[in-house]
């Protein structure tokens, strides 16, 4: 399973700021860092936004704390992205609107890098188990696999091929999206592939945003797509571990611990607990612990 990824923020490739962003000086507090050149960017801004990058990419300093991104917009534009001086200080790419027709297109151009890829799903064959199963078997082929580091989830555009749009007052989960996330993850999750949370396009809504990301750790999603930076914070804050969940992990991780065991009022059983106690023992070191009041420490 991929680590937990926190907020993921998108960051159109032709913004004025893109060079500060990218260097940490501007907006240190985002971890990940997704300059898009796709749904963000208009067909007649491509050319200037493509020229914005490759300015970004040559004066990007390495080994800052954030991990950086480029979202392409297709093969050829991923090409022209790794044709730019610079772009082997990416961590990866975003691919968009993925099936099992074109990953291989896409991954035959990084083929020979260092570089992780998240595949988005939001096409209409998210909506078919056997299409998402054979692209799982895309990603288990040998070679690619290790370089899967999650999976995206494009609600929006999933949502738009039901001609759908999120309403204001309900979670992603109560949708008819919900059922299909569920999918995915029975589908992805239990083969090793992990999977981030589509976006939440309300910036007014600070109490739904706090449900449905309450609602994505419930369903093991590692991270969620922020698309201000106002949402990063309050994405982030759920990922702090309560100390009570944190003692219960290590518990379930100590070699002196029995089989099953009694603690906080549950049962615990090392066997099938151990991914969960893991999961959160990382999610922990890369978070921070909430305290006892649930504020963060």
């Amino acid at each position: 399973m991929a680590k937990s990824l926190g907020a993921s923020l998108y960051v159109p490739a032709n913004h004025k700021s893109l060079a500060s962003i990218a260097n940490g000086e501007k907006l240190p507090q985002a971890r990940s860092l997704i300059f898009c050149l796709e749904d963000a960017i208009a067909d007649r801004e491509l050319s200037w936004s493509l020229f914005n990058l490759s300015v970004v990419l040559a004066n990007m300093r390495a080994g800052i704390p954030a991990e950086r991104f480029v979202r392409v917009r297709n093969p050829e534009v991923m090409a022209r992205v790794l044709a730019m001086p610079g772009a082997d200080k990416l961590t990866g790419f975003v691919l968009p609107k993925v099936t099992r027709q074109n990953f291989e297109t896409y991954f035959r151009l990084v083929r020979d890098t260092d570089h992780v890829l998240m595949p988005t799903l939001e096409t209409a064959e998210v909506f078919s188990d056997s299409e998402m199963q054979l692209l799982r078997a895309a990603f288990e082929a040998p070679g690619v696999r290790h370089r899967i580091l999650a999976l995206r989830i494009g609600g929006n555009d999933l949502l738009a091929l039901l001609g759908l749009r999120r309403p204001r007052g309900m979670t992603i989960y109560r949708t008819p999206l919900g059922p299909v996330i569920a999918r995915l993850v029975t589908t992805f999750r239990p083969y090793g592939f992990s999977l981030t949370a589509p976006v939440f396009e309300y910036l007014d809504l600070p109490e739904l945003l706090d449900q449905e990301v309450l609602e994505d750790l419930a369903y093991g999603m590692v991270g969620k797509t922020a698309i201000h930076p106002t949402q990063i914070a309050p994405i982030e804050q759920h990922y702090k571990v309560r100390p009570q969940d944190l003692a219960v992990a290590r518990a379930i991780l100590d070699e002196a611990s029995p089989a099953v065991f009694r603690m906080d009022d549950a049962m615990c059983e090392v066997a099938t607990h151990r991914a969960w106690a893991e999961r959160l023992v990382e999610q922990s070191h890369r978070f921070g612990a909430r305290s006892m009041e649930g504020e963060p420490t």
